[in-house]
């Protein structure tokens, strides 16, 4: 089978690449590398010994899709691309909805011209918005979102669902993800971010490395055991998988659409992971406290039976794990 990667080059879109390309699938990557690099394409064969075929191109140029179909019998689609900063998203809404949605109903309008109708979207916790009860499942209720990219990915579900009424022979499969951090173990490939980290792990191992003289950790005065917020935190190599059992699983074996939640099932706070990653990898990490960040909310973490039942996936890697692989990346790239 042969699987088109959107954000292909991207932090969970590379180990996903990795892991398709081990479990012997063909894989196409379209990705405008605006949050990414180059080279990356080049890791992943390095890794894996095995070809890419590399597109460089946004997912909402309809053209830059269709020749992708034109030259490639696709037979299904991972789609990753989209922005996807919380607090960024709080300041620029319309660049967010612009892009997420678009990108979306692109990519799905030339997916239904080719006849492929096979769907793993890149969804996300933030669809259950400030969430009434924890551990969250699938049936939690959904939003209201705390903040627009949130919202396009809760859109962008019902968007799907609204699809898959109109014509019943699409698949698709709704990934909620938590939070993923680390990296591959070959220290090949991580989290990049081309500009200041929105996200906790690459901005701990920026300080870590010394390239930012502290982290900022957005309030301490919620409803948790040390004041800072609760996230599920999950290997990225664990979270990549869970797209290889998505295809072997639900898109090979059923039809219809459904939501999994891909997460370890557990929550830790800021400050347990910093400090985790400070004990696990005997480096300083100076952390002060900010004001709370707009769009975050206390506690978020996850109920992962439903993935284990049906698509036979749950998270082997602990936090312990995910701080080694994270700082291992930083020093494999710092002797590159």
């Amino acid at each position: 089978m042969k699987i088109l990667v959107t954000g292909g080059t991207g932090f969970i879109g590379s180990h996903t690449c990795v892991e398709l390309l081990d479990s012997g699938y063909e894989v196409v990557i379209l990705d405008n590398l605006s949050n990414s690099q180059r080279d990356v394409v080049k890791k992943i064969q390095t890794i894996t010994q095995k070809t890419v075929h590399f597109y460089e191109g946004d997912c909402c140029d309809k053209q830059m899709v269709e020749k992708i179909f034109k030259e490639h019998h696709i037979d299904a689609v991972i789609h990753f691309a989209g922005y996807k900063a919380v607090g960024e998203s709080v300041c620029k809404p319309l660049m967010y909805y612009q892009n997420n949605l678009m990108s979306t109903l692109t990519l799905c309008e030339v997916m239904n011209q080719y006849e492929c109708k096979q769907l793993v979207f890149s969804s996300s916790a933030t669809v259950y918005g400030d969430p009434e009860i924890v551990p969250i499942d699938e049936t939690s209720k959904l939003g209201p979102t705390t903040n627009p990219y949130g919202t396009t990915k809760l859109y962008i579900e019902q968007i799907l669902r609204d699809l898959y009424v109109s014509d019943p022979s699409w698949n698709i499969a709704l990934l909620r993800y938590f939070n993923p951090i680390g990296a591959h173990a070959s220290g090949f490939i991580g989290e990049s971010p081309n500009d200041i980290p929105n996200n906790l792990m690459p901005y701990i191992v920026k300080v870590a490395n010394k390239e930012l003289p502290q982290l900022h950790v957005f309030g301490n005065d919620y409803d948790t055991h040390d004041g800072t917020g609760i996230r599920d935190y999950i290997h990225v190599v664990d979270l990549a998988k869970g797209h290889i059992c998505s295809i072997n699983n639900f898109l090979l074996e059923h039809v219809g659409v459904e939501a999994y939640n891909l997460g370890t099932g557990f929550g830790y706070s800021v400050l347990d992971v910093v400090h985790t990653f400070m004990k696990v990898n005997d480096v300083d990490v100076p952390y002060v406290i900010d004001e709370r960040r707009p769009g975050d909310i206390a506690s978020c973490y996850a109920k992962t039976e439903k993935a284990y039942q049906e698509l036979g996936w749950k998270a082997e890697k602990n936090l312990n794990d995910m701080c080694k692989d994270a700082w291992n990346y930083v020093k494999h790239f710092k002797l590159q």
